[in-house]
């Protein structure tokens, strides 16, 4: 996983499949993804 980071979004993609499909999301949406993820 590729992580990249801009002041309003933050960009993710498959590191393995660059031309797949990508997600957008806002800071504010990207703190709660990850501690979801952490958790299992």
């Amino acid at each position: 996983m590729e992580v990249a980071t801009c002041l309003t979004t933050v960009h993710i993609r498959d590191s393995k499949v660059e031309e797949g499909p990508q997600l957008a999301l806002s800071p504010t949406t990207w703190t709660p993804f990850v501690a979801y993820a952490v958790q299992g």
